[in-house]
C-alpha cells in the first residue's frame, strides 16, 4: 500500500482533482464560510504540493483546493451582503445589459444587469430586472430604472421589478458583436420569411430571443432548444469546417482560422454561461490538437468548470445554463462513447447512431437538473433530434449564403432563399408537430435524494461499461457541444 501511494502520477490528474474540489468548495461556500487569509495561504501551498506528483499528496490536494474554493466563494458572497440594506425598498438602479432579453411566460421581459449602481453605490454581482417595456433595450445598453429591489436567487444577487425606465443609454461603439449580428439578421429576413428566418439566424448566432414565442415553446418541448441556444453545437460545426478546409494548406493556419472563428462567434453571441464553456473548451482543444495531444474528459471538464467559476462564482450557485451546459457536455464526452463502445464495439458510428447516442447520453445526465428545475422531461427529444439535427449544418450554410447574397446583391438570390425557406420550414414543422403530441412531456416529481441515487447508479453504470470495454477516452475528440 505504501509503495502504491508513493508512485508518481501525471500532473494533469492532480490539476483535475484540484479543479473539481475548488468548484465544490465554491458551491459549498453558500453554507460554510471561510476567511480570506486561509485562501491566500492555500493557493501557494496547492501549487507546491501539485509539484510533488505522487498519489499520496492527492489527499492534500483535494483538501487544500477545497479550502481555496470555500474562501473564494465566501469572499464573493460577502460582497453580495451590500445589497441587503436595499431589499424591500424602491431604488434607482443603473446597470449594463449582459445578455439578450428573455420573454417570460406571463408576458414580461427579463434582462440580466451587471456593473450595478444603486442610489450611487457600486455593487458586485448581477441583478435580474423584469418589466414589460424592457424589449426596447438591447444587449450592451445601460439601463437606468426605478423599482422595488428584492432578494436574489440562483446566480443573481438581487432582482427588481421595473416600475419606470428613466434612461436607455446606447454607446456609439457599444456591443459590436450584437450590432453585426442584428444587421446580418436583417439581411436574412429580406429574403426568408418568419419564423424560418429567426430559426436560421438562431443556428448561426445562437439568438434565441428573436424566436416567436410559439416556436420557442415548441423547440423546448421537443428538446431542440440546444440547436438555437448559443452553445458548443453551433460553434463545433463552424470550427470543424474551418479546420478541415485549411488543414491541407497548413496546420498552423487551420488553428489560427479556427481560433478566429471561436473569438468571432463568442463576440456575436455574447458571454452566456454555455457560450463561455463552449469557447473555452474549443480553444483548449484546438491548442492541444495543434501540439499533437488530446485532453482527457476527466481533466478537461473540471479544468473548464474551475476557470468559468473563477471568472464568475455565481455560476455554480444556481445558473441553470451553466449546469445544463456542463452536464450535457459530460454526457456527450463520457457517457455517449461508453454506450457506443459497449453496444457496438470499436466500429466508428455513423451520423444517425452518433446523434442517437449523444442525445440519449445528454438526456441521461441532464434529467435530474431538468426535473428539479422544471419538473418536466421531453419524451420526443430523441425522435426530434434525429429528424432535425443532421440538417442543421446545411441550414446554417444556406442561411449564411442568403445573408451574404443580399449584402453583395447577388442576382436571383431568391432561387437560393426558396429551398432554404423549405428546409427551415421543415424543421419548424417537425418541432411544432412533435410538441403537439399529448404525451410529448412528462411531469417528474421526486425528492433530491432520489436523484442523488440516480446519479450514483449512472456513475456505476459508466464504470461497469468502461471496465468491460477498456475504452480510451483520449481517442475521443473534445471539440464537441
Amino acid at each position: 500500500m505504501g509503495w502504491w501511494l508513493k508512485q508518481h502520477i501525471h500532473s494533469s490528474w492532480g490539476i483535475a482533482l484540484a479543479c473539481a474540489t475548488f468548484v465544490t468548495g465554491v458551491a459549498v461556500s453558500l453554507w460554510v464560510s471561510m476567511p480570506l487569509f486561509l485562501g491566500l495561504i492555500s493557493l501557494p501551498v496547492l501549487v507546491i504540493i501539485l509539484c510533488l506528483r505522487s498519489r499520496f499528496v492527492l489527499i492534500f490536494v483535494g483538501f487544500v483546493a477545497m479550502v481555496l474554493g470555500l474562501s473564494y466563494g465566501s469572499l464573493h458572497l460577502r460582497g453580495r451582503e451590500k445589497y441587503e440594506s436595499f431589499f424591500g425598498k424602491d431604488v434607482l438602479l443603473s446597470g449594463r445589459i449582459k445578455e439578450d432579453a428573455s420573454q417570460g411566460s406571463s408576458g414580461g421581459v427579463s434582462v440580466q444587469l451587471d456593473t450595478v449602481l444603486i442610489d450611487g453605490v457600486t455593487l458586485p454581482g448581477s441583478v435580474l430586472a423584469t418589466g414589460r417595456t424592457v424589449h426596447q433595450a438591447l444587449r450592451g445598453d445601460t439601463l437606468e430604472i426605478h423599482g422595488r429591489l428584492r432578494e436574489g436567487f440562483g446566480s443573481f444577487a438581487a432582482s427588481i421589478t421595473i416600475t419606470k425606465i428613466s434612461a436607455i443609454t446606447r454607446q456609439p461603439r457599444g456591443d459590436m458583436g450584437r450590432v453585426v449580428r442584428d444587421w446580418f439578421a436583417d439581411m436574412v429576413r429580406k429574403v426568408i420569411p418568419e419564423p424560418q428566418a429567426s430559426l436560421g439566424v438562431g443556428f448561426l448566432t445562437g439568438q434565441k430571443s428573436a424566436l416567436p414565442t410559439e416556436l420557442a415553446d415548441s423547440l423546448k418541448i421537443a428538446g431542440l432548444t440546444h440547436i438555437v441556444v448559443a452553445s458548443g453545437y453551433n460553434l463545433t460545426i463552424l470550427v470543424r469546417l474551418a479546420r478541415k478546409l485549411l488543414l491541407k494548406v497548413s496546420k498552423f493556419l487551420s488553428v489560427v482560422s479556427s481560433g478566429m472563428m471561436v473569438a468571432a462567434f463568442v463576440m456575436v453571441t455574447g458571454l452566456s454561461p454555455s457560450m463561455t464553456r463552449a469557447g473555452l473548451v474549443s480553444s483548449m482543444s484546438l491548442f492541444s490538437w495543434y501540439y499533437g495531444h488530446a485532453f482527457h474528459p476527466f481533466v478537461l471538464l473540471p479544468l473548464a468548470a474551475a476557470i468559468t467559476v473563477a471568472l464568475q462564482p455565481s455560476y455554480v450557485w444556481g445558473d441553470l445554463g451553466w449546469q445544463l451546459s456542463f452536464s450535457a457536455f459530460a454526457g456527450v464526452m463520457i457517457v455517449a462513447p461508453l454506450l457506443q463502445t459497449y453496444f457496438f464495439g470499436n466500429k466508428e458510428p455513423g451520423m444517425f447512431r452518433q446523434i442517437l447516442g449523444e442525445t440519449i447520453a445528454a438526456h441521461i445526465v441532464t434529467v435530474p437538473i431538468l426535473a428539479l428545475s422544471f419538473g418536466t422531461m421531453s419524451n420526443v427529444a430523441i425522435v426530434a433530434n434525429i429528424l432535425v439535427v443532421p440538417l442543421v449544418p446545411l441550414a446554417m450554410l444556406l442561411t449564411f449564403l442568403c445573408g451574404v447574397g443580399v449584402i453583395v446583391s447577388v442576382p436571383f438570390i431568391q432561387f437560393l432563399a426558396t429551398p432554404t425557406t423549405w428546409l427551415l420550414g421543415y424543421m419548424t414543422n417537425v418541432a411544432s408537430f412533435v410538441a403537439e403530441i399529448p404525451w410529448a412531456q412528462s411531469q417528474l416529481s421526486a425528492k433530491p435524494i432520489v436523484w442523488v441515487a440516480y446519479g450514483i447508479a449512472v456513475a456505476i453504470m459508466c464504470y461497469w461499461m468502461w471496465r468491460k470495454t477498456k475504452y480510451s477516452f483520449r481517442k475521443g475528440e473534445a471539440l464537441l457541444c
